[in-house]
């Protein structure tokens, strides 16, 4: 039964994620977090994977749809992203060590993820009031992308909508545009986080049933994800997107209080 609601949560959210730019694991690390089915840090690790194949999988599926991917931007980025996913991870692995308690560990993370979606969301209501830059330094971007990473890896949520806030305030995309090239940044941070996660020997325990039941749903969103952007504007996506940050904000206060308070 495990399996199965693994496959539905995942496919869910990695076609509301493809179309969106999320990447999916900013819904499936929430919502599995809430239905409590699985450790906290095996929900991050399995998230993390179900995200890379999605990703990657969505930008094949979409790489001729016209939208364009500012190479020299997003890779920037993702280095970026790839350091600061080393840097996540290690600070994932001090928080779980430390207090050796999966509780205290989800109720930091529903914190963290709570307060990223509401600024967001506040951000993608008033954006078009506010100006936005158009950022040309490598350096700078690198530095973006290694606090994106940092933030992705310790989480576990792949990118989420903080990536695509990002791509709208510093860069000027436009909805789709952000989408894009926010999976292709998420590709590096979810390969450094999972690499270290490898690497170190810090992964969790998990059944390979369930990891494999939540890729081929991750796989699947991606592919259910991209037909469905095929056929909305760039306005259609941000009300996705405005819909999708509301109810994660209302799960990610149910999180914080099942950890920190119930």
């Amino acid at each position: 039964m495990i399996p199965v609601i693994l496959f539905v949560v995942c496919i869910l959210a990695s076609s509301v994620g493809a179309v969106v730019g999320a990447g999916g694991g900013v819904i499936i690390k929430p919502v599995l977090d809430m239905i409590g089915i699985l450790p906290v840090s095996t929900v991050s690790f399995c998230s993390g994977c179900t995200v890379l194949g999605m990703s990657i999988s969505s930008l094949i599926r979409n790489r001729n749809n016209g939208v364009k991917l500012k190479i020299k931007t997003s890779t920037a980025l993702a280095l970026g992203a790839v350091c600061g996913g080393f840097v996540g991870q290690w600070l994932f692995d001090f928080v779980r060590n430390g207090f050796s308690n999966e509780h205290i560990l989800g109720g930091i993370q529903a914190m963290v993820l709570t307060a990223i979606n509401f600024f967001v969301f506040i951000y993608v209501c008033k954006k078009n009031q506010l100006p936005s830059k158009q950022i040309d330094s490598i350096l700078v971007s690198v530095g973006i992308g290694i606090f994106l990473g940092m933030i992705s890896a310790f989480l576990g949520i792949g990118g989420g909508p903080l990536n695509v806030a990002v791509l709208f305030f510093f860069f000027s995309m436009d909805a789709k545009e952000a989408a894009k090239n926010s999976l292709y940044i998420i590709i590096f941070s979810q390969i450094s986080s999972i690499g270290t996660a490898l690497a170190t020997g810090s992964v969790p325990e998990f059944s390979w049933l369930n990891l494999c039941s939540m890729v081929i749903g991750g796989v699947g969103g991606a592919l259910i994800g991209a037909a469905i952007s095929k056929r909305i504007d760039n306005t259609g996506v941000e009300k996705i997107l405005k819909i999708l940050l509301l109810v994660l904000i209302v799960i990610g206060f149910y999180n914080v209080l099942k950890y920190m308070v119930f």
